[in-house]
């Protein structure tokens, strides 16, 4: 269809409208042949299209066969395409500026950057051989919930942030056409990260439960001889109130116990300022992130049976520590300029998984773990082993795997949901990318289920099994242009023989419940 055939037909839909609509208006969009205008507010250009705000609501327009005419009207010869990040400081101090001056360097572009205070800042990009500007990149570092709020108020065009997007928000989003912030198109994983509880270097306390953090963060547990340390009082240390941490920690940690952080923690603006005191502090305890750990110690995440997590890159990217925080950007639904899609697109690929490392964070690319460096892994199982899952069954998943490397590529469910969780979804599509582009053909890729320990042996195996089947299915949906003669795909469940974490607690349970991909 013809970009002025598009247009014909959103006017035919709003009752043949030919003439403005009598407002204010700062721009009006013509039909060569002067037959159909369409008047209203610029909300932007790309380059390419119109974004107007009319009387029937947001249209967006092929600009090339319109003509523009009034005040609003951008200057095509000199246009610059304008992108704006808002949302979480972290992730615009940390990762941004690295891969924005990255993206550039492997374009031909130049990226000088200008700053106007502490919470504002942009990149000029500038063709290296004209010296022309071609984009600016806007960043608001602020918190995610500002994040949110610049979208909506049609300030940003991209939220970075550290928690999932809030039902609240999602519905708000959705009534101003800005679309489902949480489909695929919408919501994307930029890097991984982690909660890690820290302590100072010389505290004797080494492990902690999920349980206990959240009642240590609610006050209910005051004291460190509580928790096998000192008769000393608990020095809570969080980031400020509203920061994407705090609310990730929230979520992972205090609402599954059905508590709320203490009022009295002492609060810090950032993870360096937090961690620089607690280091200081031999009786505190606060929560960071895995990439800003300072000089403190983090604890190891325990239960009741023993089993211990602790965060590394590794069990981060495979989500077996269950505290993992991913960075998001979140994306309305319209069109973004050329040069921001190209970026985009550019944070996807392995030159920006190597400049996510290198900020110290968590890239998404897959690792191979041979099944000899999981010797706790199957020590674990080994000591689960009895009347459930006997011996035989271990010889079973162990002579299927052994053969076989495990990839860091996993997939973990919502609580108490079998919706998968959201680095799971961003895990399935990168998959189905793989399949697509032929990273595993003459290969073989085994699904792998688990469950946890509630209930029979035997239904968990059914469970576990399903479970793998349906994320086959997830990933061979989304892999469409995947050739899938080339590569065999196996799927298989063990039920609970493989426990990564004790099934005494919700959120030991949660971690068991998994698929895990392996390859031939």
């Amino acid at each position: 269809m013809t970009a002025w055939r598009c247009v014909a037909l959103c006017a035919a839909l709003f009752f043949l409208v030919t003439t403005t609509d009598g407002r204010a208006q700062d721009v009006t969009l013509t039909s060569p042949d002067g037959t159909v205008e369409i008047g209203g507010t610029l909300l932007g250009f790309d380059g390419e299209f119109y974004r107007v705000d009319t009387r029937f609501g947001e249209l967006t327009i092929d600009g090339s066969g319109v003509r523009c005419e009034g005040p609003g009207c951008p200057n095509l010869a000199g246009f610059v395409a304008e992108v704006t990040f808002s949302g979480e400081s972290t992730m615009a101090d940390a990762v941004m500026p690295a891969l924005v001056e990255t993206f550039a360097l492997r374009n031909g572009l130049s990226a000088l950057r200008e700053t106007r205070d502490s919470t504002h800042f942009r990149y000029l990009l500038r063709d290296e051989n004209s010296g022309e500007t071609v984009a600016r990149f806007s960043f608001r570092a602020t918190t995610t919930d500002e994040g949110f709020a610049d979208l909506l108020a049609n300030e940003a065009d991209a939220v970075m942030a550290l928690r999932e997007i809030r039902p609240q928000e999602r519905a708000r989003a959705q009534a101003a056409g800005l679309g489902d912030m949480t489909g695929a198109a919408r919501s994307r994983v930029l890097a991984l990260d982690a909660l890690v509880p820290v302590v100072a270097a010389a505290n004797p306390v080494r492990r902690i439960s999920v349980p206990q953090l959240a009642q240590v963060l609610s006050g209910q547990i005051a004291n460190w001889s509580e928790l096998g340390g000192p008769d000393a009082p608990i020095a809570v240390h969080l980031p400020i109130e509203g920061s994407g941490l705090v609310q990730a920690l929230e979520d992972k940690v205090m609402a599954p116990a059905g508590l709320a952080l203490v009022a009295d923690a002492l609060r810090h603006r950032s993870s360096g300022e937090l961690v620089a005191a607690l280091a200081d502090d031999p009786f505190g305890l606060g929560f960071t992130s895995f990439s800003t750990p300072g000089v403190t110690r983090a604890l190891a995440l325990t239960g009741g049976c023993g089993h211990t997590l602790e965060a590394s890159r590794r069990t981060i990217k495979t989500e077996d520590y269950p505290l993992t925080s991913p960075m998001f950007l979140y994306l309305p639904a319209r069109r973004l300029p050329r040069i921001a899609r190209e970026f985009l697109a550019f944070t996807r690929g392995p030159a920006a998984q190597i400049v996510i490392r290198r900020s110290g964070l968590v890239d998404q690319m897959p690792e191979q773990i041979p099944i000899n460096v999981q010797g706790n892994r199957l020590a674990n199982a080994i000591l689960s082993a009895g009347s459930e899952t006997p011996l035989g069954e271990l010889q079973r998943m162990v002579a299927l795997l052994d053969p076989l490397v495990r990839l860091s590529t996993s997939v973990r469910f919502e609580a108490g949901l079998t919706r998968p969780d959201a680095q799971s979804r961003a895990n399935i599509l990168m998959l189905a990318h793989a399949l697509e582009t032929g990273a595993y053909d003459g290969r073989g890729l085994v699904f792998v289920g688990f469950s946890d320990g509630d209930g029979s042996a035997e239904v968990n195996r059914a469970i576990s099994e399903t479970r793998a089947t349906a994320v086959r299915n997830a990933v061979l949906d989304a892999a469409q242009a995947a050739d899938i003669e080339r590569i065999q795909i196996d799927v298989a469940g063990f039920g609970e023989a493989l426990p990564m974490a004790c099934d005494d607690s919700a959120w030991g349970r949660q971690v068991n419940r998994r698929v895990e991909v392996w390859l031939r």
